[in-house]
C-alpha cells in the first residue's frame, strides 16, 4: 500500500522546492522559506495519502499503524503552522520595527487582536451550541476540528465551484490566438497603468525618506534607524541601476516620520511595501509583454510557413547553427505552432469532462443511487492497488487544483501575490496559510464523493471526528445538501452570471473572481502601442520594462483611440 505513497512523496517535496525557488523574491529570508516549505510538504502529504487510505479501507488491511503516524504528522504539523507559527512569522516579516524583540511584540500584539475577535466568534458559538445540543458530550479539540473543517467545506465548495468552470474554459480560450492577443493587450495595458502608479508611489517614498535623512543631524538619537533606511535605498540602486525616481513629491503627513521609533518604523515599512509593489507589478508586466511578443512570433511563423520552410524563427535568439539546427527548428515549428494548439483544446476538453463528472457526483450525494463515476471506476478495480490510488489520486489533485486556483485568482494583486521570482515574505505565508487549511476539507469532500460505504470508515474520517455529533446544523445532512449549492453556483460561473452582475458594480469587482471575459471584446489600442515600443527597445538592445514608465505618462489626456494620437504618441 506503500508504493504510490512512496513515489509520491519524493515528487512532492521536488515540486515544493521548485515552487519556492520559482516565486520566491531574493530577499526572504531562510527560515521563512523552510517555514514556507514545511507547510506545504505537511499540507499536501494529506492529499497524498488519501490514495494509500482509500486502498488500506477497500482491502480491510488492518495494519494501519502507519497511516495513522502520517495522518497525525500530517494534520497536527498543518494545524499548528496555519494557526500558530505561520501568523506569528508573518506578523513578524510585515512589522517594521528595527530589533527581533519589538517585532515580535508588534506581531504578538496583531495577532492578539484577531484572536481575540475570533476567540469571541467562537466563544457565542459554543454557548448556542450547548443551548441547542444540551447532551453534546464531544471533547473541545473535536469541536475544534469539526468547526475548522466545516469552514473549510462551506468556503472551499465556492472556490472549487469557480476552478472548475474556469480553468477548462481558459486553456480553451487561451488556445486561440486571437483570443489570446486581445486579452494580452488588455492586460499589458493595465498592468502599464498600475506599474506606473505603483512607481510613482516608490518615488514618493523615497522622495520622502531621502528628505527625511538629510534633515536628521547625525547626533540624532533616531539616526541609527535612519541608517538603516538608508542602506535599503543604497542596496536597491545597486541591484536596480535601471530604476530612476520620477514625479516624488512630499505630503503634508510626510514630514513627520522623524518623530519616534515607531514613526520611523512606519517609514521603513512604507518603504519596503512600496518596493516590493513595485517589483511585484513590473514581474508581472514583464510576462505579458514576454507572453504577447512570443505569441506573435508564433502567428508569424505559421503565416510565412511555405517561405521559411516549415522553421521557426524566434526573434529572442539567434539563429541555431550546427547539424541538427535545422531540425530542432523543424521540430519547434510543429510544436510551437500546430501541436501545442491542439494538445491545449485536448487538455481542456478531458478537464471539462471531469468537470461534469465532479459535479455529477456532487449534485447525486443525496440519492441513495451511487452516480459517482470515481466510485464506480475504485469499486471496478478494487483488487489493484496501483489502479485504485492512481484513480483516487487524479480526481483529488484535480480539485486541488480548482480550488487552490480560485484561491490565488480572489486575492492575486489586492491581498497577497503569487508573482514569479517577487513573492515577498508576507505573501508567501500567508498563501500557505490558506493552502493548509483547505487540505483537509478538500480531502474529506472527496471521501464522500467515493462512497466506500457505511461500513467502511477510513483512517483520515476517524481521525477528523465526528462533525454530525460536534456540530448540530453543520453535520451529515448539510454536508450532502452544500454540494448542491455549489454545483447551482458553478453553473451560473460558467454561463457568466456573476460577469453580468458585476458589472453594475464599478470598482467593487475587483475584490471579486476577475475573469478575462471583458478583456476578449477587441484590441485595447494602449496594450498594442506598448507591445510595439516594447519590441522595439528590444530591438535595440534594451530590456523589457525599462520605458513602459514614460511611454504611459504620455497617454494621460490623450484619446488613445484616435488613430492620429496613436501615431503621434509612436512617433514622441
Amino acid at each position: 500500500m506503500w508504493v504510490f505513497y512512496l513515489i509520491s512523496l519524493p515528487l512532492t517535496v521536488g515540486m515544493v522546492l521548485f515552487t519556492l525557488r520559482y516565486y520566491a523574491a531574493p530577499h526572504v529570508p531562510r527560515y521563512v522559506l523552510l517555514t514556507v516549505g514545511y507547510t506545504w510538504l505537511s499540507s499536501l502529504s494529506i492529499i497524498i495519502l488519501v490514495p494509500a487510505d482509500i486502498w488500506t479501507t477497500i482491502s480491510s488491511n488492518h495494519d494501519n499503524g502507519g497511516i495513522s503516524f502520517f495522518w497525525s504528522w500530517s494534520y497536527w504539523s498543518t494545524f499548528l503552522l496555519t494557526w500558530a507559527v505561520v501568523p506569528l512569522i508573518q506578523g513578524f516579516e510585515d512589522a517594521g520595527d528595527f530589533t527581533v524583540s519589538e517585532r515580535l511584540k508588534t506581531s504578538l500584539h496583531v495577532n492578539l487582536i484577531f484572536y481575540l475577535i475570533v476567540g469571541s466568534i467562537g466563544l457565542f458559538g459554543f454557548i448556542l451550541l450547548i443551548m441547542m445540543h444540551k447532551r453534546w458530550s464531544g471533547s473541545l479539540l473535536g469541536l475544534a476540528m469539526a468547526c475548522s473543517n466545516t469552514f473549510g467545506l462551506v468556503t472551499g465548495a465556492f472556490l472549487l465551484g469557480f476552478g472548475l468552470s474556469e480553468i477548462p474554459k481558459s486553456i480553451w480560450r487561451n488556445a486561440d490566438w486571437t483570443t489570446r492577443q486581445k486579452v494580452l493587450s488588455h492586460k499589458i495595458a493595465k498592468m502599464a497603468v498600475r506599474l506606473d502608479d505603483a512607481h510613482q508611489e516608490l518615488s514618493n517614498a523615497i522622495v520622502v525618506a531621502q528628505d527625511t535623512s538629510n534633515q536628521m543631524s547625525r547626533r540624532d538619537p533616531l539616526r541609527c534607524y535612519m541608517d538603516v533606511i538608508d542602506d535599503m535605498l543604497t542596496q536597491m540602486f545597486r541591484e536596480d541601476p535601471s530604476f530612476k525616481p520620477q514625479g516624488g513629491r512630499l505630503g503634508e503627513s510626510d514630514i513627520d516620520y522623524d518623530t519616534d521609533e515607531k514613526s520611523m518604523a512606519t517609514l521603513r515599512r512604507h518603504l519596503r511595501g512600496a518596493t516590493e509593489e513595485y517589483y511585484r507589478y513590473k514581474s508581472v508586466y514583464m510576462t505579458y509583454v514576454l507572453e504577447a511578443l512570443q505569441l506573435e512570433d508564433k502567428i508569424k511563423n505559421y503565416e510565412r510557413r511555405n517561405s521559411t520552410g516549415w522553421k521557426y524563427i524566434s526573434s529572442f535568439r539567434p539563429a541555431r547553427t550546427g547539424k541538427f539546427g535545422s531540425l530542432c527548428d523543424t521540430l519547434e515549428f510543429f510544436w510551437q505552432c500546430i501541436l501545442r494548439k491542439q494538445v491545449q483544446k485536448g487538455l481542456a476538453v478531458i478537464l471539462g469532462v471531469m468537470s461534469v463528472t465532479i459535479l455529477l457526483a456532487e449534485a447525486t450525494l443525496l440519492p441513495s443511487v451511487d452516480l459517482s463515476l470515481f466510485s464506480i471506476l475504485i469499486k471496478s478495480v478494487g483488487t489493484q492497488e496501483v489502479l485504485v490510488q492512481v484513480l483516487a489520486f487524479v480526481p483529488l489533485m484535480y480539485m486541488c487544483i480548482c480550488t487552490y486556483y480560485s484561491l490565488f485568482k480572489i486575492g492575486t494583486l489586492v491581498f497577497y501575490s503569487l508573482t514569479p521570482r517577487q513573492t515577498s515574505s508576507v505573501s508567501l505565508l500567508m498563501i500557505c496559510s490558506m493552502i493548509a487549511r483547505y487540505a483537509p476539507p478538500i480531502s474529506y469532500n472527496f471521501l464522500n464523493l467515493i462512497r466506500l460505504g457505511s461500513d467502511k470508515t477510513t483512517i483520515f474520517e476517524q481521525r477528523m471526528g465526528n462533525i454530525d455529533n460536534a456540530v448540530p446544523f453543520f453535520g451529515d445532512k448539510f454536508n450532502r445538501i452544500y454540494p448542491l449549492i455549489m454545483v447551482i453556483y458553478t453553473l451560473l460561473v460558467a454561463s457568466n452570471f456573476f460577469d453580468r452582475v458585476f458589472d453594475s458594480l464599478g470598482s467593487w469587482k475587483r475584490y471579486v473572481f476577475e475573469t478575462e471575459t471583458e478583456d476578449m471584446d477587441g484590441f485595447d489600442p494602449s496594450g498594442l502601442i506598448i507591445l510595439q515600443k516594447e519590441r522595439y527597445w528590444l530591438e535595440q538592445g534594451g530590456n523589457v520594462g525599462e520605458q513602459v514608465v514614460p511611454l504611459v505618462r504620455n497617454f494621460n489626456g490623450i484619446d488613445v483611440e484616435s488613430s492620429d494620437n496613436i501615431m503621434l504618441i509612436w512617433f514622441r
